[in-house]
């Protein structure tokens, strides 16, 4: 087993533990809550544990050492941004509308199928945006109860860092969520570059810190690293490339693969980069009629798959994802040039350069 492979397999494993112990509590307060720990247990089952990952090679890079009671805390650290992570997911597909969440219905449209075929009273899809927001939770409570026992063991400095740093994400990404619910809602600026900015700040807030450059910096905090810039300073482009890959996938991805329909984020009206630019692009070459079937089109729950196939082909015309894919690599660069000149030992530096790799090179 690659060593890669080895990290994800033990945070699976606390990850299924904590699932267990779930199902455990929920059916001993209330047995009919049964499905609450069910629905947990199966998204915790997917995602590629990247944040995990991170966290645990930032550990090794500041001088973590494997074999040592540090080394479950660095996992554990790990297990608890993935909960984090869960909880976000749960929200965010209420808050969007998603329909799918890794190939399985997401889950308030899923408690809103039951709530149907029991034929229970009420609003069914009210019913299950109401369980999906306690599933998140649930899983919120259960990230914040994690994190605390991983770092119990760990040296108060090094354990008051790192809640520091875990804190300052959550708020962070809360925030952000905020401002990617905002953006959608207000009217598009003439002004192209304020556009792309407050897509980019979203990025920022909601996506790039806390998929990247906050593990990285916990990683560093936990092995008791004074100084976080050089993590913050890798993980912030390489984070923002993560996202913007994810934008790219959202109009252009395989849905066998990524597991969730092509064109989700124009029918939830996402404020991207890429559109951003698309919009740019089309206005700067005169096409208006492309740039105004975006700005109209943009948002609508109510696009079938051949307009969103239609709104997919107008942002390709324009240039912008090869524009996109163009600043992915520039940030990305960046970062592992940064990783590369690090001075951080092996085999912590060359398993970070292959997660970042992986982090923007991927189809899901």
């Amino acid at each position: 087993m690659t060593p890669e492979a080895d990290v994800v397999v033990r945070v699976d494993r606390i990850l299924a533990d904590h699932a267990a112990q779930l199902r455990r509590q929920v059916v001993a307060t209330v047995p009919e809550a049964a499905p609450l720990a069910d629905e947990v247990a199966a998204l915790l089952r997917g995602g590629k544990r990247l944040r995990a990952s991170f966290t645990y090679w930032s550990w090794r890079a500041h001088g973590g050492v494997p074999g040592t009671p540090q080394e479950e805390a660095a996992l554990g650290v790990g297990a608890a941004l993935e909960l984090f992570h869960a909880a976000a997911l749960f929200h965010d597909d209420v808050i969007d509308g998603s329909d799918t969440r890794r190939g399985r219905p997401a889950a308030h449209r899923a408690f809103a199928a039951a709530h149907r075929r029991a034929g229970l009273t009420g609003d069914d899809e009210r019913h299950g945006a109401a369980v999906a927001i306690l599933l998140g939770d649930l899983t919120l409570v259960a990230s914040d109860a994690r994190f605390a026992a991983a770092v119990a063991g760990v040296p108060a400095s090094a354990a008051a860092a790192a809640r520091a740093v875990f804190d300052e994400m959550r708020t962070e990404v809360t925030v952000g969520q905020y401002l990617d619910v905002l953006a959608q809602a207000l009217p598009w600026d003439d002004d192209d570059v304020a556009v792309e900015e407050r897509a980019r700040r979203v990025i920022r807030t909601k996506s790039a810190r806390y998929s990247v450059e906050h593990p990285l910096a916990l990683g560093a905090a936990l092995a008791g690293a004074a100084d976080l810039r050089r993590a913050r300073a890798v993980g912030l482009p390489l984070g923002e490339a993560f996202q913007l890959r994810d934008d790219l996938l959202g109009v252009f991805g395989d849905p066998a693969v990524t597991g969730k329909p092509a064109g989700d984020d124009l029918r939830e009206g996402k404020r991207t980069v890429l559109v951003a630019r698309a919009v740019r692009a089309a206005r700067e070459n005169g096409d208006q009629v492309t740039a105004d079937l975006l700005r109209t089109g943009l948002g609508d729950p109510g696009l079938s798959p051949g307009q969103i196939a239609e709104l997919a082909a107008a942002v390709a015309r324009t240039g912008a994802p090869d524009e996109v894919e163009a600043l992915i690599a520039d940030l990305a660069d960046r970062a592992l040039h940064l990783v590369e000149t690090s001075g951080w030992p092996e085999p912590a530096r060359s398993r970070l350069a292959d997660l970042a790799r992986r982090a923007v090179d991927r189809r899901a």
